[in-house]
């Protein structure tokens, strides 16, 4: 197998803005962001409607492990971290500045028991490996908004090897990048088309879910149930994102599904 491990050489720019600090890989392309007054919260739209993923599993505790492939600003790391206290977090970053980057300047945790930083390329880790993760989360792009070997599939084939049980995979698409609906596809051929795509957020991120072995099987009553219990444990309002689900996609018989034959496409 071909390894990709060299480091990028684009440059890594820090920005600020109305209170808001910003990460760049040499261009205007936002790739991480934090609001300095506010450094555990998710400010990007996308990576609220990744944290989504905590709304499909009933246990208070789920995930026990996570992994996430892409570092940029540390923003899911810190949630996680912060809100799942019993979850020991993996994260692959191909770039040894952005760990750095994440530590000085976006308050990332120095938490070895729970946090566990690799340095290396997410495909090469994916196809390498075996260990399992409840909860895989794919946020990587180059310094072009390329995903590059995260779009293809043998690697969501093995995000979804990867995954326990009860196990959902989570990627972020840009909906108006070239090939992002391909990529979209290619999630469903890997998991049998158990995956459901949300609607894009305004910025154009489009999240994909997926289930490997147990599927989602929710009320919509029950999903406005765990979003008010998730933002009143941790200030994360998914409201709009359940409107935003209804609007687009009519759920089958007021039911969010993913992993049978009515699964939201």
């Amino acid at each position: 197998m071909k390894k990709r491990s060299a480091a990028p050489r684009h440059a890594i720019d820090i920005s600020e803005a109305d209170g808001i600090r910003y990460l760049h890989f040499g261009s205007d392309w936002v790739q991480g962001a934090m609001r300095i007054a506010r450094p555990w919260s998710l400010e990007l739209a996308y990576t609220r409607d990744m944290m989504a993923g905590l709304l499909l599993r009933d246990a208070a505790d789920w995930p026990r492990r996570a992994l996430l492939i892409g570092l940029g600003a540390g923003s899911l790391v810190k949630f996680l971290y912060r809100h799942r206290p019993l979850c020991r977090i993996t994260v692959v970053e191909i770039n040894p500045r952005v760990e750095w980057i994440a530590r000085q300047y976006f308050r990332l945790p120095d938490a070895p028991r729970r946090i566990t930083i690799n340095i290396g390329c997410g495909a090469d880790f994916m196809l390498g490996g075996d260990s399992l993760f409840d909860f895989i989360l794919v946020d990587g792009f180059d310094a072009d908004a390329r995903p590059g070997p995260l779009a293809t599939l043998p690697f969501y084939q093995a995000c979804r090897a990867r995954l326990t049980a009860e196990g959902i995979c989570c990627v972020n698409l840009l909906g108006h990048q070239r090939g992002s609906a391909a990529s979209a596809e290619r999630i469903g051929e890997a998991f049998s088309g158990a995956r459901a795509v949300f609607p894009a957020t305004a910025s154009g991120n489009v999240i994909v879910f997926a289930t490997g072995e147990t599927p989602v099987d929710l009320p919509l009553a029950t999903l406005r149930d765990r979003t008010s219990a998730l933002k009143t444990a941790s200030g994360l309002d998914l409201r709009p994102l359940i409107s935003r689900l209804q609007l687009h996609h009519p759920l089958p018989q007021g039911r969010l599904l993913i992993g049978r034959p009515l699964s939201l496409h």
